[in-house]
């Protein structure tokens, strides 16, 4: 009876360190790799913008950028 006491206060304690190791450590990664998707959203919103202002002001240069990144349109 003591050694399953023993054994599960064991366990207890363990859990206990998994969680706080899960939580700390790869909670830092977790935010890590959100704020680099925030980031990237950013980015995107810019180009989005930036090529919409092109294709209004210079359809023919928006024509040459959307070749140049996905190939002549046939």
């Amino acid at each position: 009876m003591l050694r399953t006491l023993f054994s599960i206060g064991l366990m207890a304690l363990l859990g206990l360190f998994v969680l706080k190791f899960a939580f700390g450590i790869l909670g830092g990664i977790l935010g890590l790799f959100i704020w680099l998707a925030v980031v990237a959203v950013q980015i995107l919103c810019v180009g989005a913008v930036a090529y919409v202002v092109i294709r209004v002001v210079s359809p023919g240069t928006a024509k040459a950028l959307r070749e140049k990144f996905t190939g002549p349109t046939y």
